[in-house]
């Protein structure tokens, strides 16, 4: 169950009486329990996630806990839909638009890494702010780290491998724990099957309230796309 309990359609928790329908959004429809347990869920009753609650979800491996805020995810649902309608899928709409700059091969949709893992970062790694963070506290920045090459995964339990482990774990000392407490950063990459973007790798950091400089310098000013919206 969600937080909180209405005695309303899910589809109008959340939404201003002057713009509810009758009929449920088509983006709202054939949701996974998990999304239409949040969906139901006034925000009023929603829990945002401490840093604390990050770090043990992340410590646990209990990734699928994650939630967006109730409203965000309806967002998220509706933008998702239009996005799938003018791009034909999310992988178009981030190698064309997120990741613009990048090649790749237009017939395959294959992005080629200059170099190994982590050796080429400038031409391989791309960080930018979470489109649709997760509902979290808000001193937390989340951000994601593109790359162009792969992060293997152990298919016998869909996590990473040990050496991948091992390899972003460098990666994320070097490129941000050398600029805060050690404490406050934290990285993990969505099992193949709850990710949301499945088509170009990537992994997620979180920073516990970092210097507003050194996240607009490591993601060249990236504003997020939730941000641009509500402007």
């Amino acid at each position: 169950m969600g937080y909180g309990v209405t005695d309303i359609p899910y589809w109008h928790v959340n939404v201003p009486l002057s713009q509810r329908t009758a009929e449920c959004p088509d983006f709202l429809l054939n949701l996974s329990e998990k999304d239409l347990n949040i969906i139901r869920t006034p925000d009023s009753a929603y829990h945002f996630d401490t840093w604390d609650d990050v770090c043990a979800k992340v410590a646990e491996n209990t990734l699928e806990l994650f939630q967006r805020k109730p409203s965000d995810l309806r967002r998220y649902l509706a933008w998702s839909a239009d996005i799938g309608k003018e791009y034909g899928s999310m992988m178009n709409f981030i190698l064309t638009t997120r990741l613009a700059q990048w090649e790749w091969t237009e017939n395959d949709g294959i992005i080629r890494p200059k170099g190994r893992p982590f050796e080429c970062e400038d031409d391989d790694i791309k960080i930018l702010q979470n489109d649709w963070p997760y509902g979290i506290d808000e001193r937390i920045v989340h951000l994601v780290v593109w790359t162009k090459f792969e992060l293997a995964d152990d298919p016998a339990t869909g996590d990473l491998t040990d050496q991948a482990r091992a390899e972003i774990d460098a990666y994320v000392q070097r490129k941000f724990a050398h600029k805060m407490d050690k404490d406050h950063v934290i990285w993990f990459k969505n099992w193949q099957s709850i990710k949301s973007v499945k088509a170009v790798e990537h992994f997620h950091v979180m920073l516990f309230d970092p210097d507003p400089k050194f996240v607009e310098e490591i993601t060249n000013g990236d504003v997020p796309l939730f941000e641009r919206m509500a402007k």
